[in-house]
């Protein structure tokens, strides 16, 4: 399964999220849960990247699955809106295959 933990602060804002697992639906390299949710988190955070001022902290491992990305400053707009953003693709992911993806927040 994976496992997306997201930390908001007392403000509402996202800090930080990581990713880790592997989804299992279906096998290495036809596993559409899989695809989704690393196309969904990849592509939003190639936009804050390139859209943004923030410089986040990314960490990953692709043989277990793990991502991580955390910001120093939580303020930035544009940023907090890609990760809403986020967010709602990937609870649409979890809606339809909750037994192979699910959110967690801290």
């Amino acid at each position: 399964m994976i496992k997306v933990n997201i930390n908001i602060n007392d403000e509402g804002r996202v800090e930080s999220f990581d990713m880790s697992g592997h989804a299992m639906f279906e096998e290495h390299g036809k596993d559409i849960v899989c695809a989704g949710a690393s196309a969904v988190v990849f592509g939003s955070v190639n936009a804050i990247i390139n859209m943004t001022e923030a410089d986040p902290s990314i960490d990953m491992d692709e043989a277990s699955g793990f991502f991580s990305f955390i910001v120093d400053e939580a303020e930035d707009e544009k940023m907090q809106t890609l990760l809403e953003g986020m967010i709602i693709s990937l609870k649409t992911i979890e809606e339809e295959h909750g037994e192979h993806i699910k959110l967690v927040y801290k």
